[in-house]
């Protein structure tokens, strides 16, 4: 399963978009900061949308279609499945976390 996904910082200033096959080695990533680079530097790590696929060229084409969207029109998207900008990570991993009990 392949996840397209976007993070923000606390604020809600800056925008990430990524797309994973595994959400959950991906977020510890992001949320560790073990990886250089763009998330690390501006410190964004919270889970404020994400779309799943079982297609990988689906999941690239759409990640690459949400980058070359404005601002205003991925702030729409996010507000329409997210209205507050929640972390959706804690909910996420304890759905995980009870498929593996």
């Amino acid at each position: 399963m392949m996840t397209v996904y976007m993070l923000t910082n606390r604020h809600n200033t800056v925008l990430y978009i990524g797309v994973t096959n595994n959400i959950v080695r991906r977020m510890h990533e992001h949320r560790n900061h073990t990886a250089d680079g763009f998330t690390a530097r501006y410190n964004v790590s919270k889970l404020v949308y994400m779309e799943t696929t079982p297609d990988p060229i689906a999941a690239i084409a759409r990640e690459k279609q949400l980058k070359g969207w404005t601002r205003a029109k991925k702030n729409a998207l996010i507000e329409a499945a997210n209205p507050e900008w929640r972390d959706l990570w804690p909910d996420l991993a304890g759905e995980l976390s009870d498929f593996s009990s």
